[in-house]
């Protein structure tokens, strides 16, 4: 039964005309109030995930659910759908859990709220926020158990309640959840910043109505959408066609020993709308990387992809959905079955952007992506501080290498998600017991091409005070692919040398690792694919990249083919010889490179970690 929404208020919202230039401004009215709630947000929440890395992500909707701006697609179907209470004035939803809502939110670590926005008795809007908590209780510090086998081990689960009911906040609730947690104090201050930064869309959303009238904002939200419509149904129609193709690609391991698991999409066009059919995913996982796709989150993917690649101009929302038909098997890698463990799912749900880069690219390869940096690998550090017995707990996400484009190289060392930041390592040092003693850019590990790979991220921790440390992160023994001629990306290395001379190499999902007062951790993420053939990658850009420490003097050699003189300037007819000579015993280059066999690549993964297993999937 759908949720009941009360209103006093029944009179029908009236279409008016407005003007392009009226539009606009509600458009960007709409816009700026979703940058102030980030900001609102980031300003005074207290954990270094959200403060400091922004890890949330906002949305304002119109009356119906339907997301006019935001980041991550609309989470309101899923809850409207599932929640059997009612929604009224004065009321705000609060949630956890993936399952009670058509996994809108995909793990219990992200907490959720929902504010609907009432005028004089009518629902005109809704204001959304969810942001990830360090900690919400379970096995392990951070909530993210590596080998949970079930929902029920990875922290509290919060059913959709009324955080505030008619106004009131119900402290009882509030009180019994934060129970659970052991940073009670961070969860309590990032959720108040959450449910600040929904008050302020509200606000924002209320100036437009008085200044503009509701029927205007109604008007202007639905002109939004089907202006969105319209463009996207014009880039469906030219981008994607009605043969079917199809890519595949794998998430290394569920940190159990068992892997690697399959993604396979298959996409093609009938009339106007666009079939993305995940048939030939593997079934879930026994482990914690199972991730519960939300379709319209996979639409909000698709969706953003064309409009970058085709035409950034376009205002994304959620007016183009009826054009998107999404097929995900039950039971499936990407539709667990209840009770399925979720907490780990980032890697599947990164892995999605490079299968559907893939899929769109392949028809057009001049606009192909090559595989990047797909995912949101975590530290975790946790323990207590020797000289005060206090509790300390760092969640932290790393960076990685963008893939090489059509357009240019990949950045070095950025996130997955544009708009996250790095946690300032003078903000580790201060506040937890470690010390960075280096971060850099990893020469080498984005794959080369005539647009480069970015680079991935060597980060060594030294840690002064004994602790617990886990590690989530994947393309271990994967590559990210080239594409066109380009080379793969390096893999991700995770080194704990421990202060009596040793080296232990970790796998890349763990919990539970034991770690002294000055051990050290090389935590090594990987880099972006190649576009294109290195042979024609500017031989003075190489040269500069080698004086920069971002390419090796080897690597500029036998990858580039360029020669460098003493000084480290270009060896102009060396290099020419070079190059013609490698391009007559270059091989066919195939659109996608994908690197040594994933069996061999499997085989050297147990052989680095000493596994005694062989990694196999087992469902």
């Amino acid at each position: 039964m759908p949720a009941q929404i009360i209103e006093t208020n029944t009179a029908a919202f009236n279409a008016v005309d407005i003007n392009t230039i009226t539009l606009d401004i509600i458009e960007n009215a709409l816009r700026n109030a979703r940058e102030e709630m980030d900001a609102t947000l980031f300003r005074t929440a207290m954990s270094p995930g959200i403060r400091e890395q922004g890890d949330a992500f906002p949305l304002i909707a119109d009356r119906r659910g339907k997301m006019i701006v935001g980041q991550f697609g609309s989470f309101l179907d899923g809850f409207l759908n599932g929640y059997e209470g009612t929604i009224e004035a004065g009321d705000m939803v609060w949630l956890s859990d993936p399952y009670s809502c058509e996994g809108a939110v995909s793990h219990n670590n992200d907490w959720l709220i929902i504010l609907p926005i009432f005028r004089e008795g009518r629902l005109t809007a809704w204001a959304c926020m969810f942001g990830h908590m360090t900690d919400i209780g379970g096995k392990v510090p951070g909530s993210l158990p590596t080998d949970a086998l079930s929902v029920f081990e990875e922290g509290i689960r919060i059913p959709p309640i009324k955080i505030y009911k008619k106004g009131e906040l119900q402290e009882d609730i509030l009180k019994l959840v934060l129970h659970q947690t052991r940073m009670p104090e961070w969860c309590r201050a990032d959720l108040h910043a959450i449910i600040a930064s929904c008050r302020v869309a509200e606000k924002r959303i209320h100036e437009i109505c008085e200044r503009f009238g509701d029927d205007f904002l109604a008007s202007a939200t639905d002109e939004l959408l089907e202006r969105n419509k319209r463009a996207m149904g014009h880039l469906i129609n030219t981008a994607v066609s009605e043969s079917k193709v199809s890519f595949e690609d794998y998430i290394c391991d569920d940190g159990r020993g068992h892997g690697p698991y399959k993604i396979k999409c298959t996409m093609w066009r009938t009339g106007e709308k666009v079939i993305l059919d995940f048939d030939g995913t593997d079934p879930q996982a026994m482990g914690s990387i199972n991730f519960y796709l939300n379709e319209n989150m996979l639409k909000m993917f698709f969706g953003i992809y064309m409009v970058m690649v085709f035409d950034p101009q376009v205002m994304f929302n959620d007016g183009f959905y009826d054009l998107v038909d999404v097929r995900i098997p039950q039971g499936s890698l990407l539709k667990p079955d209840f009770p399925a463990a979720l907490s780990c799912r980032t890697h599947a749900l990164g892995r999605i952007f490079d299968v559907l880069g893939a899929l769109l690219g392949q028809g057009q390869p001049e606009f192909l992506n090559a595989a990047g940096f797909s995912s949101s690998p975590h530290l975790m550090f946790s323990g207590h501080h020797e000289d005060t017995g206090e509790w300390f707990q760092l969640f932290q996400i790393g960076f990685g290498g963008i893939p090489g484009r059509p357009w240019g190289d990949g950045a070095d060392g950025h996130s997955l998600w544009p708009g996250f930041t790095n946690v300032p390592n003078e903000f580790l040092e201060r506040y937890f017991p470690m010390r960075i003693t280096e971060y850099t850019s990893l020469a080498d590990s984005g794959g080369a091409g005539q647009n480069r790979g970015g680079n991935g991220i060597l980060m060594t921790y030294e840690f002064l005070n004994a602790g617990i440390i886990s590690i989530h992160d994947d393309r271990w023994f994967t590559y990210p692919w080239g594409v066109n001629g380009g080379e793969p990306g390096s893999r991700s290395r995770k080194i704990l040398r421990k202060g009596d001379g040793s080296e232990v190499i970790l796998p890349s999902k763990c919990d539970n690792i034991h770690v002294e007062k000055g051990d050290q951790l090389d935590y090594i993420t990987w880099g972006g694919g190649g576009w294109g053939n290195p042979l024609k990658r500017d031989a003075s850009l190489v040269a500069l990249e080698v004086a920069r420490g971002l390419v090796s003097v080897e690597a500029a050699s036998t990858l580039y083919g360029v020669v460098l003189n003493t000084d480290g300037s270009v060896d102009i007819k060396a290099t020419e010889t070079k190059r013609a000579s490698k391009v007559d015993t270059d091989k066919t280059r195939e659109i996608f490179n994908f690197g040594p066999d994933i069996n061999e690549l499997r085989a050297n993964a147990i052989a680095e970690t000493g596994l005694a297993a062989p990694i196999a999937p087992k469902w």
